[in-house]
């Protein structure tokens, strides 16, 4: 007596015609070069070096420590980048005859009077520079010698810091505005024998 084969309950001939194509495309583990251990893993036989590197945390920068006793690096020097009010006086025309600007740029001519300005504050130099250059004039003065100093760095006590040598460059402003302008008629740094760059010839025009 023939044994008949057992059916599987709830398979469908559909079912057995998918699950004997399926088996068709089944490759064994020594013939697909993936190891049992790399499907265990779960990155699916795929090597390390595809995948793309971690980003390595930023690393601290190194900062040295402070010791006491070690010395502290000297500041950068202060650069004055406001420009240099004598070359400025240089380039401008002469307002008196070239024999004598020629004169006053070489220090051949001798200043009648003098007025000190150096170590003032802007508020104590602008009155007495006023003072001094009108009571010049009044007494038929003509060449005049202004010391402003070349400045240096120094700390007034205020809240905006000071530039470095804020009369030298204030001075030549003064004199060619009001109310020196009207007496004012040629402005020459000095010559090194009469203080050279912190110091200038002031040419007063003839008392009327």
């Amino acid at each position: 007596m023939q044994r008949r084969r057992r059916k599987t309950p709830g398979q469908t001939p559909e079912d057995r015609a998918l699950w004997a194509r399926v088996t068709e495309t089944v490759k064994p583990l020594h013939e697909s070069g993936v190891s049992e251990a790399a499907l265990m893993s779960g990155d699916g036989g795929q090597e390390h070096h595809d995948r793309a590197p971690e980003p390595k945390p930023p690393t601290a920068q190194r900062v040295d420590s402070f010791r006491i006793g070690s010395r502290v690096p000297a500041p950068p020097p202060v650069v004055d980048r406001a420009p240099d009010p004598s070359r400025a006086l240089e380039a401008a025309a002469p307002r008196v005859d070239g024999r004598t600007h020629a004169r006053l740029r070489r220090g051949k001519l001798r200043p009648e009077a003098r007025i000190d300005l150096h170590g003032m504050t802007l508020a104590e130099a602008h009155p007495a520079l006023n003072r001094f250059l009108v009571a010049a004039h009044d007494g038929g003065k003509r060449l005049v010698l202004v010391i402003t100093g070349k400045g240096k760095d120094r700390d007034d006590g205020g809240i905006m810091p000071v530039r470095r040598g804020i009369l030298r460059h204030q001075v030549p402003h003064w004199l060619q505005t009001p109310p020196l302008r009207s007496i004012v008629l040629q402005i020459t740094p000095a010559h090194f024998r009469h203080g050279g760059d912190g110091a200038y010839y002031v040419y007063l025009r003839r008392a009327r």
